[in-house]
């Protein structure tokens, strides 16, 4: 499969947002374009770009023809912190379109209390789930998302969870030496994708990304069946391009107050 672990250029676009929304959140009167700029010292065009994608998820309104306040889909997500069930109604639409437009279905993941948790995900008929034939939390070796939520804990935590969880042959392709492992996540390049080129299920390949919200541990992944393999770098390129809105709304979700949220990804 000619698939190489080749540097992605992901949109960074998602910090630079949630300072944005940190001074509109701070300006209940609301706020000028001239003045974020100079409060986030970002230039004008690039702020521009933001302040259309923070309309478009509804996280900013325009209330003057240069005055912007923070907007509904932002008192949402604040309304529904602690309520996980209402927090993942917000966001699953946000995650469907992002399907949509990789033509993949994605997840969302996180490490928590020493484990790996797919917390999330959209998939459909024409964007088939993983068969979860061996417990998530027990593979973190041979899948995209362990490996991408491994790659951001330091060697003694990497070294920890492989110490807990036996590393299985599950394929032929399957990494079964801690050494090797480790060796290639300490080698990951940061803004390059993980992959599992049918690593974890015979039939399956897949691509994550780390995601870093304040100092929670996560990922966002697309998987696609082998027969499609010739697409994945394409999605994955796809879910660099369109992914922000889903970034933001996770950044916002993880973080204790989304006013001190830092999200990055790479």
């Amino acid at each position: 499969m000619a698939l190489k672990h080749e540097p992605t250029a992901f949109d960074h676009s998602v910090s630079d947002a949630l300072r944005v929304l940190e001074t509109v959140s701070r300006h209940s009167a609301g706020v000028t374009a001239a003045e974020l700029s100079r409060r986030t010292a970002l230039p004008a065009g690039r702020l521009t770009a933001l302040l259309r994608l923070l309309r478009r998820e509804g996280y900013v309104e325009q209330v003057t023809e240069d005055a912007f306040v923070a907007g509904g889909a932002l008192a949402r997500l604040g309304a529904a912190r602690g309520d996980e069930r209402a927090l993942r109604a917000l966001l699953q639409p946000v995650l469907e379109r992002l399907r949509d437009q990789v033509g993949a279905a994605v997840y969302l993941s996180r490490y928590v209390d020493g484990e790996v948790s797919v917390t999330q995900y959209a998939a459909g008929p024409s964007a088939p789930a993983v068969h979860e034939w061996v417990d998530f939390r027990c593979s973190a070796h041979a899948t995209a998302v362990g490996k991408s939520l491994l790659t951001q804990l330091d060697h003694d935590g990497r070294r920890d969870h492989l110490a807990r969880h036996r590393m299985a042959r599950l394929t032929s392709r399957t990494i079964t030496s801690d050494k090797l492992l480790l060796s290639r996540l300490a080698a990951q390049p940061p803004t390059a994708p993980v992959l599992d080129l049918q690593e974890y299920a015979v039939g399956t390949v897949c691509a994550a990304v780390p995601v870093r919200a304040g100092s929670a541990v996560g990922c966002l992944a697309l998987s696609l069946p082998t027969e499609q393999a010739h697409r994945l770098r394409r999605a994955v390129e796809g879910l660099g391009r369109n992914s922000a809105p889903v970034l933001l709304a996770l950044a916002i979700r993880l973080t204790d107050g989304w006013s001190r949220a830092s999200l990055g990804t790479g």
